[in-house]
C-alpha cells in the first residue's frame, strides 16, 4: 500500500532499532515523521530512508555524510544524488580495502607471535 503508515513501535521493531535512536534521526533531520498529538507515524518515504541510513552506517558512513546524501536527492535530485554516491562508495571502498590490508597483516603478526610462543613451549 503506497498510502501504508507504521507506528513508532513498528518502526524500531522492524529496523531492530530503539526509540531513542528513531528520535535522534529525527532532531538530526533524518527522518520527518507524520505526528499525531504526541504519536509518530512513518510513511514509505520514511522507511525507505530507514532502509537506506540502516545500509549507510554499515558501510562505515557517518550520519553527517548520509543526512547530506539524503538531502542531495530533495535538492537536486537522482542523478545527482547517484554521482555523489559514487564518489563517496569509491572513497569508503578504498578505506575498507586500507583497513582489511591492516587486519590482514595484524592476523599474520598474532599468527607468528602465537606459534613462536608454541615453539618456545614444546622444547
Amino acid at each position: 500500500m503506497p498510502d501504508e503508515l507504521i507506528s513508532f513501535k513498528e518502526m524500531c521493531a522492524r529496523f531492530d532499532t530503539t526509540p531513542r535512536t528513531l528520535r535522534y534521526y529525527e532532531y538530526i533531520e533524518l527522518l520527518s515523521p507524520k505526528k499525531d498529538g504526541r504519536a509518530r507515524y512513518y510513511r514509505p518515504r520514511e522507511i525507505a530512508r530507514m532502509t537506506l541510513i540502516q545500509r549507510g552506517r554499515r558501510f562505515g558512513f557517518s550520519l553527517e555524510e548520509i543526512r547530506q546524501w539524503l538531502r542531495i536527492y530533495d535538492e537536486k535530485g537522482t542523478q545527482e544524488q547517484y554521482s555523489v554516491w559514487i564518489a563517496l562508495a569509491n572513497r569508503q571502498l578504498g578505506e575498507l580495502e586500507r583497513q582489511q590490508a591492516e587486519l590482514e597483516a595484524t592476523i599474520t603478526d598474532l599468527r607468528s607471535l602465537r606459534d613462536d610462543t608454541q615453539k618456545l613451549l614444546d622444547r
